[in-house]
């Protein structure tokens, strides 16, 4: 429904609203969430116009949630607006073939479900009605229908039985899994759709890691990923099959012992590109993309990229490229990746920003969400035959204007001479020559990486309120890092904690051999394997002052039997604990957790499964039980990041008061 006030308005008016942290001559926490994100631009079939959506937060007396738009812009940059308005969020906007209608996400009827709205804008009709919400969608190549995937519905004895409390629950059995459906656009002669489900069976169509289905150019196929659970840990399962759209008939195309996703189908139909991993597939996580005949064959890899890790954004008009988006260092780069298996070749080499990109359904034009260290996310659009991107929004124009602190890619030798890379933020009115506090940041994963994204935007570790209290910052690509290749991604197997360890004390030696940070006022923070490794920094040195700890696994035995990823520990260490229990001793924080005494924060989500609570409370307890000062925030309701604002900024807040309790000011 349109109202006259926009909603994202509402935000900005209700943060305004809020009690605000004590200020500062910089960046606020309250400053960071003003700061908008911006999806990934959706260019129209003929190149003339974008969507793209706006995520803002809803903070007031009884909400606390973040709120997505659609914006619609003309392509050449002249102009933007909000397209969607309501109290409920609308996402995932995709073009009609034709360019004549706009479909997208939205739980305006309480439900995730897909809507549709005229271009030009108008009401936007409900499409489908289910009762587990619609979890990915696409039109069919004619526009006629729209197929999606949700996962099954509960029955009515199910629904009975959850009214009465009569709930309880085996472990690993009665799976809701996750199918095909189609849906016409056009109602029948009694004014309604029917959907149609469209595949069967005990398995799980898309995946956690390798997801993805795609249409058929002629719309009588849909070649998509299963899984044959909805588990997280079984996306090394992850095969491709074709569905015939008639009769629901299902072949098997991909199923070898590696993971294989992402299909992809060329505009002729002829070809199918995807993503295989290695081979058994590992948690590090290696792919390459490879192109086969549709009718079926055999495989043909492609060049390999440079991590090992593309995805794939889709093909080009001639059919002669695969385009894909993959990490090289600290920059996002779109790479055309040619099909008779040379060199791939980057679209935007030499640019310093990050960039997420979709291309439109004539391989005519990319959308991009785009960003730099001291630029915020805006939408842009660029011709897909040379890299030209035109600015399409201005969501961001009007975010505070302070001061950012300067950050600057720098680069050290580790211990065994191997060269690791970070991003070094100065503090916001840095002085050549004196000495500043200096906080370490440690990236999850571990093969998660730090690239050049706006220091300003929301995190719970806010880089550029940091650097308004007069710290610098370090965040380290060490060891286990995606964006650096294969060999960099595995070099700490069987090793979290030892090379990777020496690896951040080396950058930390590198800032204040550079004469920036102050040996004497270090702090350390970090969430998930970043939590893990600040859990673990504890346990080995006493050279920073205070630590937060955010979600950290602290005991591998434990984590594994209890995380959604129980394959994930055996697979980085090489055997289950069960095997060798002295690696995973050797390697967990909590067995070595004797004698530390630096100042700990720990923040964990009640519900995260990803890593569950007790890793924090075994830590928060063995570090009290010392006598060392601790403090454990839990917050209700959160998985493994946080998923509401205000718990958002009640981290950020913690974390600035944290440091300046035990750091000071760089004033």
């Amino acid at each position: 429904m349109r109202i006259r006030v926009a909603i994202l308005d509402l935000a900005v008016m209700a943060l305004a609203a809020a009690p605000l942290a004590a200020q500062s001559s910089g960046w606020t926490v309250d400053d960071m969430m003003k700061v908008r994100p911006v999806g990934t631009a959706q260019v129209s079939p003929d190149g003339k116009r974008a969507v793209f959506t706006v995520n803002a937060p809803v903070v007031t007396a009884d909400k606390s949630e973040y709120l997505t738009h659609i914006w619609m812009a003309a392509a050449d940059g002249s102009g933007s607006f909000q397209f969607t308005f309501g109290e409920k969020s609308c996402t995932n906007p995709q073009w009609s073939p034709n360019g004549e209608w706009l479909a997208f996400t939205g739980s305006r009827s309480g439900k995730n479900n897909v809507w549709l709205i005229r271009a030009t804008g108008g009401e936007a009709e409900q499409l489908t009605d289910v009762k587990s919400g619609v979890s990915g969608y696409q039109w069919a190549p004619d526009g006629k229908s729209i197929a999606f995937t949700m996962p099954d519905p509960p029955s009515e004895e199910e629904e009975k039985a959850n009214k009465g409390r009569d709930d309880a629950r085996v472990v690993d059995e009665n799976f809701k899994f996750n199918h095909l459906y189609i849906i016409p656009i056009a109602k029948d002669a009694q004014g309604k759709r029917e959907a149609r489900r469209l595949t069967q069976g005990s398995f799980q169509v898309g995946g956690s890691f390798t997801g993805g289905w795609d249409w058929s150019p002629d719309g009588k196929s849909i070649a998509f990923t299963h899984t044959p659970t909805p588990r997280v840990n079984d996306w090394t399962l992850a095969d491709i099959s074709i569905v015939d759209v008639v009769s629901g008939q299902v072949r098997p195309f991909q199923n070898t012992g590696a993971a294989e996703g992402s299909p992809n189908y060329s505009r002729d139909g002829q070809w199918i590109a995807f993503t295989r991993s290695d081979a058994p597939p590992t948690w590090g996580f290696t792919s390459q993309v490879y192109v086969v005949a549709a009718s079926g064959g055999a495989p043909r890899r492609l060049a390999v990229t440079h991590d090992e890790q593309p995805g794939i954004v889709g093909w080009s008009a001639d059919g002669e490229w695969i385009y894909i988006s993959e990490t090289h260092g600290t920059i996002t780069r779109l790479t055309a990746l040619p099909v008779d298996g040379s060199a791939p070749r980057a679209l935007n080499a030499g640019a310093n920003q990050v960039v997420g990109a979709s291309l439109n359904s004539t391989a005519t034009a990319f959308g991009l969400s785009a960003q730099a260290w001291d630029s915020p996310p805006e939408a842009y659009v660029t011709p897909a035959d040379r890299w030209a991107p035109v600015k399409v929004s201005r969501v961001n124009a009007d975010i505070p204007q302070h001061p950012l602190g300067r950050t600057e890619v720098i680069r050290w030798k580790a211990s065994d001479g191997r060269e690791i890379e970070g991003l070094l933020t100065y503090p916001a009115g840095y002085e050549a020559g004196k000495r500043y506090p200096m906080v370490l940041v440690i990236h999850g994963g571990p093969s998660g990486v730090f690239t050049q994204t706006f220091i300003a935007g929301r995190t719970v570790y806010p880089t550029a309120v940091f650097a308004a209290q007069g710290w610098a910052v370090l965040r380290a690509n060490i060891r286990g890092s995606s964006g650096y290749g294969r060999e960099f991604r595995y070099a700490n197997y069987k090793d979290w904690g030892g090379a990777d360890y020496r690896d951040l004390m080396a950058g930390v030696d590198h800032a204040v051999s550079l004469g920036v940070a102050d040996s004497k006022r270090l702090g350390v923070m970090g969430w998930s394997y970043g939590g893990y490794m600040t859990s673990w920094i504890i346990t080995q040195t006493r050279r920073f002052q205070a630590a937060s700890i955010g979600a950290p696994v602290t005991n591998l035995m434990s984590f594994n039997g209890t995380a959604d990823i129980p394959s994930f520990v055996p697979d980085y260490f090489g055997a289950e604990f069960w095997d060798n229990p002295e690696i995973y001793r050797r390697h967990s924080a909590m067995f070595n957790i004797k004698g530390a005494t630096t100042p700990s924060l720990i923040q964990h989500g009640e519900r995260d499964l990803r890593v569950p609570i007790g890793q924090g409370y075994e830590l928060y307890t063995a570090l009290r039980r010392q006598g060392t000062t601790a403090k454990m925030v839990v917050y209700p309701r959160q998985p493994h990041g946080l998923s509401e604002p205000r718990h958002l900024m009640h981290a950020a807040r913690d974390n600035v008061a944290w440091f300046t309790r035990y750091l000071g000011s760089g004033f």
